[in-house]
């Protein structure tokens, strides 16, 4: 799959070319990439790029003036397949075929000579006055093949072209019967329309575009009024306009754009909806998916309508663009792969309907994007912005190992590579997992780019990896590349395919002169002709390849199986002569009308297996060889292949991607053993088990679908981690810097376990004893606890869906004997300390009226609190309470709550002890409401438990009458939560005095005006102001909080003594004087103490200060003292 990495690459366009009074209308009208070329069309000139490792302009042609302004400017353009020739219909129907003429002199670049395109002359050859009338104008596009164009009219016809400036003839297209249209709505719900009469091509309805697929034989025409009609064309192409007929017609209210997907045999249509809608034309144009950008919080009024789509090569994702804003890939299975626009949301500020804010200067295409187009590798995304015709961005794109192909797999390294890199996932010092770039050698990248294939030895310790020619190898461990040493033996290496068989490379390498493809089998120590093991011609071209221990298959078309066995003779190493000899071992041809196999997999046998791990041999016998394998094809559909009688059973379709995962680890700690293979598609990960039985593939029902095991639709998955039990996948991030205008693309990798999956699988199997072990091996792997919770979860919320059928049977069913699998997924579970946390956990994710089911399985709530209690669980132990008050009434939980509101009071957790008291005092007006019998007990019930700590000072308040009028319930709360700020004030512990404050919301202010006297009050100035000091360590930021917070308190209650000590502190200078200028009998007693303390002489500069200004003051108040004495008398 397709993952974006690094900054967008800016290609400048000839700005010169246009004209002084260009506008919008100078836009660019054509952009297409062939043979490692790009061509871009604009109103009044083109341009020819290199498209390959470098890019570089070859050639352009600028048309004059007069030539645009007679001619008109350029509309529509087509580029031939040869390269050859370019045809231009201009806005006065004028048509220009252009010819193109390399210099066949490969580009000098830094002084070094590069093989790929070479410069290019663009001339004018023919200029042709197209027979439209002036009503009748173009309104589509171009599609072309080798010999001739055709174009759509205003009028719904179809003209035809030749690259020769001729129009030979023109056609409207037929009628169809009414049991060809298909209506679209009958798949989904959508903007669609039902037509009962005979479907014909609208009259007044001008062809919008033209998509055709000369693969399929298909020609897409797409009309103003949302019409969609699938015509076949001749075998021998656009030549017999005739022969183009309308088979099917597919009809919505808002397509805007079309493309179709020829290998996978899927229609992309673009809605003004904004949205994407997804047609099998395999079966009938059937209605697949929509994909929108809806779940990411976008909608239509954000990004606009959809203005094209671009299919990568193989047909795997496509790319979307809108006309208001942004663009993005998909996956067919309608994973979100890359997506330029930022995640904000539908009504925010970045709406392309209000002024863009700072933010979003760095957003690619923020102003819509027109046109996109993928280069031949799909390495490559060029798109152009809504009215713009001075640049094309090139987005780079990295390829994940998809298993497809001639190439094998690795389960223990993760891949992505880019055109001239490798991208590896693997951990960081913390487990996290993360993407090292690997840049390939650049004498061999520069001559032999783009990368094509890349595989990862069995154990991942080894990297093969092959360009257009020759094959490097890459030592990770000892970071070493391996390359051919004769470099004329490296170019005679046109590589098709790679796989590792032991320490083995096997090369599929095609013979350009002879156009056969042969099998070379390298030792991964040395590469080079003189170490070739062996050389095996095939029979023809092959379509899919694997290997297996020592058994190689190969599939040619249309559907020819070879298998192929491999023996060595001798040591493979440098010193020795090793021989290697390939024996065919099974041959079977067969007959079918399914697609063509992307993808071909060995399932080993698993009694095989047994057998070799008792016989200790070193390889499979002829008879123990895999007799079946796993088929995905490019439709998507997944089969198993029995080799030995050539019967296929499907398993699935609309899957992307699959894992063989038994037998394929050589670990002991290999936690997927269990797991036959798992496949990815549009409806998420699958995990598939083999059937309890003697031979597991034989039974009727022999696999099991597990539904459980979900990926986010934007982190696409790459591989298996056998040894952690977990899944690879990987998504989009992006990072923004103020030194570039657009954002670097990150790709971030994702880890998804899947043992809870396989620890279900055993449970539901009896295989106690296995689980545990299994659980046992996982127990220090990250993530295990969330392993846990989501194993009791998803078997609890079963038991609930199982309970509820149960119920709304006339006749119930018989329980079954035996534990259940909740109580057994509970027994696993015991077993480990996390057991408490994963309970609650689940128990917080479900419906309280499932809880007695819960519990009743995983032990009391109150024996489970008591455990987390005793071990200082506290927070795991806060979230039983709610529980408790459930299941075992509101008394038993005011009584833990008040246990543990103490034991957080006394380890200083205080946002804790803050829920739980807004917990108690809620459920206390609760019960006090209630009119039961335990109501009346509760007072001397609660009041028991009111304990504090000895060392704890009581405050002389508590026997007030104040606590007379409050309910016992709030009376407990409250006389905990003043001792706690006694104990807490006595210690001057003032930092943690604020963090309780503000945590339980606890009324700071009318404790400190009873307590005045009590524990709040301070014996001495100096001792306190010295203590305090080093108690609250002013010079750090959130000690002077701490202590603005209590002096604002303290000056709320004017409590005298703590304001000077605090304002001291914090040398409030301003404070301090308001007070001593109304009481200098205070002043005298606080200058005194500051000078005859030794310990307090870092404060004599504030009292400076403070002299200063009361000494300003007394001469102000001597100048106007009668009315500064009025002044006071008032005040």
């Amino acid at each position: 799959m397709y993952m974006a990495y690094g900054w967008p690459q800016v290609i400048p366009l000839d700005s010169t070319a246009s004209p002084p009074s260009s506008s919008s209308s100078d836009r660019i009208v054509y952009l297409k990439v062939i043979n490692r070329r790009l061509l871009v069309v604009s109103a009044t000139h083109l341009e020819l790029w290199s498209a390959s490792q470098h890019k570089v302009r070859l050639g352009k042609y600028v048309r004059d003036a007069d030539s645009v302004e007679r001619e008109g400017k350029n509309m529509h353009a087509i580029w031939s397949p040869d390269t050859k020739s370019i045809a231009v219909l201009t806005s006065s129907s004028y048509l220009h075929i252009y010819k193109v003429h390399f210099s066949g002199k490969g580009l000098l670049i830094g002084g070094k000579q590069h093989p790929g395109p070479a410069l290019a002359s663009v001339s004018l050859v023919i200029i042709e006055k197209a027979p439209f009338s002036d009503k009748n104008l173009v309104t589509s596009n171009f599609v072309c093949d080798s010999k001739n164009m055709l174009l759509g009219l205003s009028n719904g016809q179809l003209q035809l072209f030749s690259w020769n400036g001729e129009f030979p003839s023109i056609l409207r297209l037929c009628c169809q019967p009414e049991d060809s249209v298909v209506d679209a709505s009958s798949a989904f719900i959508g903007n669609t329309t039902v037509q009962e009469s005979i479907q014909c091509c609208p009259r007044n309805s001008a062809i919008v575009q033209l998509e055709l697929s000369l693969q399929l034989r298909l020609l897409v025409v797409l009309y103003s009024g949302c019409q969609i009609a699938l015509c076949s064309i001749s075998k021998k192409g656009l030549r017999q306009i005739n022969s183009i007929k309308a088979e099917r017609w597919l009809n919505t209210d808002d397509a805007m754009c079309a493309s179709v997907a020829s290998d996978q045999q899927i229609l992309a249509v673009g809605c003004s909806r904004g949205v994407v809608e997804l047609y099998d034309l395999a079966d009938n144009a059937t209605h697949l998916r929509t994909i929108s950008l809806y779940d990411w919080g976008y909608s239509m009024e954000d990004t606009g309508p959809v203005t094209c789509i671009a299919w990568t090569p193989d047909n795997c994702a496509f790319a979307v663009g809108w006309k208001f804003r942004g663009l993005t890939v998909w996956s067919a299975s309608g994973c979100r792969l890359m997506c330029t626009i930022r995640q904000t949301g539908m009504n925010s500020v970045s709406s392309p309907l209000v002024k863009s804010n700072q933010d979003l200067k760095f957003e690619p295409l923020f102003g819509g994007t027109s046109q996109v187009q993928w280069d031949e590798f799909g390495y490559k995304l060029y798109a152009i912005e809504e009215r713009s015709s001075e640049r094309i961005l090139a987005f780079s794109f990295g390829k994940c190992c998809l298993n497809r192909g001639l190439s094998g797999t690795s389960y223990v390294r993760q891949i992505i590579y880019g055109e001239d890199r490798i991208m590896i996932v693997q951990p960081d010092d913390t487990d996290e997992l993360k993407i090292v770039h690997l840049n390939l050698p650049v004498s061999y990248i520069s001559q032999n780019w783009p990368v094509l294939h890349v595989v990862a030895s069995k154990d991942g310790m080894y990297l093969a990896v092959a360009g257009v020619h020759g094959l490097i190898l890459y030592d990770l461990r000892n970071k070493k590349w391996r390359v051919f040493g004769d470099i004329t033996q490296e170019q005679k290496i046109e590589c098709k395919g790679l796989l590792w068989l032991g320490k083995i490379i096997v090369v599929c390498n095609y013979i350009e002169s002879s156009n056969m493809y042969e099998l070379l089998f390298y030792p991964r120590y040395h590469l080079d002709q003189s170490s070739l093991l062996h050389r095996k011609m095939l029979l023809g071209k092959p379509m899919v390849m694997d290997v297996f221990q020592d058994y190689i298959l190969v599939t040619y078309r249309p559907f020819d199986v070879h298998v192929f066995h491999v023996k060595i003779s001798g040591e493979l190493s440098p010193s020795s002569s090793p021989v290697l000899q390939l024996s065919t071992v099974r041959e079977l041809s067969i007959m079918t009308a399914k697609s063509h196999p992307a993808s071909m997999r060995f399932i080993p046998d698993l009694t095989a297996e047994k057998s070799l791990e008792t016989n200790n041999s070193s390889y499979l016998d002829i008879s123990q060889q895999p007799s079946r394998c796993l088929i995905l094809r490019t439709n998507g559909e997944l089969s198993v292949l029995d080799l030995d009688d050539g019967h296929e059973q499907l398993l699935s379709n609309s899957v992307e991607l699959f894992w063989v995962t038994c037998g394929q680890s050589e670990e002991k700690a290999n936690l997927i053993e269990e797991v036959s293979w798992l496949d990815y598609g549009h409806r998420g990960m699958q995990v598939w088990y083999p059937s309890p039985g003697v031979d597991p593939f034989k039974q009727e029902h022999f696999l099991q679908l597990d539904p459980d095991l979900e990926f986010d639709r934007e982190v696409y998955p790459l591989g298996l981690l056998p040894n952690i039990g977990v899944v690879v996948g990987v998504s989009q991030r992006m990072s923004f810097s103020a030194c570039s205008e657009f954002p670097c693309f990150e790709p971030s990798p994702q880890a998804q376990t899947i043992l809870h999956c396989l620890l279900r699988h055993l449970l539901q199997r009896d295989k106690n004893e296995e689980a545990l072990r299994l659980a046992c091996l996982s127990a220090e792997k990250p993530h295990f606890s969330h392993c846990l919770e989501w194993l009791l979860f998803t078997v609890f919320d079963a038991e609930i869906s199982r309970q509820s059928a149960i119920r709304n049977q006339i006749s119930s069913s018989v329980a079954p004997s035996g534990n259940s699998l909740l109580e057994k997924a509970c027994n696993l579970i015991k077993n480990f300390p996390e057991y408490a946390e994963v309970v609650v956990s689940v128990a917080r994710k479900t419906d309280g009226r499932h809880w007695a089911d819960l519990f009743t399985a995983a032990g009391r709530s109150t024996e489970l609190f008591e455990e987390c209690f005793q071990r200082r669980w506290y927070r795991t132990a806060a979230c039983y309470i709610l529980v408790i008050a459930k299941l075992e009434g509101p008394a038993v939980s005011q009584y833990c709550a008040l246990r543990l509101l103490q034991a957080t009071l006394d380890e200083s957790l205080y946002e804790l002890a803050g829920e739980l008291v807004r917990f108690l005092l809620r459920s206390g007006r609760d019960y006090e409401n209630a009119n039961t019998d335990s109501d009346k007990l509760s007072p001397r019930f609660l009041g028991y438990f009111l304990f504090r700590s000895p060392s704890r000072r009581q405050s002389s308040d508590l026997k007030s009458t104040s606590f007379k009028d409050l309910s016992p319930h709030i009376a407990s709360v409250k006389n905990i939560l003043e001792n706690h700020a006694s104990y807490l004030m006595s210690g001057k512990e003032l930092s943690k005095l604020v963090a309780f404050v503000k945590g339980t919301q606890f009324d700071l202010v009318e404790y400190l005006q009873r307590e005045r006297q009590g524990s709040a009050r301070l014996e001495n100035f100096a001792s306190g102001l010295e203590l305090i000091g080093q108690k609250l360590q002013m010079d750090t930021l959130q000690s002077r909080l701490d202590a603005e917070f209590l002096l604002a308190h303290m000056c709320s209650v004017k409590f005298k003594e703590w304001i000077v000590v605090l304002a001291t502190l914090l040398r409030r200078s301003e404070v301090l004087i308001d007070l001593f200028r109304h009481d200098l009998r205070l002043w005298n007693a606080y200058s005194r103490t500051l000078q005859s303390h030794a310990a307090l002489h870092d404060y004599l500069d504030l009292l400076d200060v403070l002299e200063g200004e009361l000494a300003s003051i007394s001469e102000l108040n001597i100048k106007n003292g009668p009315a500064l004495s009025s002044d006071h008398s008032s005040d």
